[in-house]
């Protein structure tokens, strides 16, 4: 796999493949009670910017702290009107 993201389809959901010189790993996003809304071919962006929204939400020293360390911010934005 080369460096970067590169997102899997499969039967049952996405992989997010992350890779750089070093750290590699999976992200696994499947259906669940929070993702039927959205439809299949957009349900790992529905899923990572839920959780990321919940996550920054929660306003839990300890995740500002990881997130800040990894240089990870979440921002919701509002909706794109089509």
């Amino acid at each position: 796999m080369p460096y970067g993201l590169t997102i899997k389809h499969d039967r049952s959901g996405k992989r997010l493949e992350v890779q750089c010189a070093h750290q590699n790993g999976l992200i696994y996003v499947v259906p669940s009670d929070a993702s039927w809304v959205c439809d299949e071919e957009h349900i790992h962006a529905h899923a990572l910017a839920g959780f990321l929204g919940d996550l920054s939400n929660l306003d839990y020293p300890k995740i500002e702290e990881l997130m800040q360390k990894w240089g990870l911010y979440f921002r919701k934005k509002p909706l794109e009107e089509d």
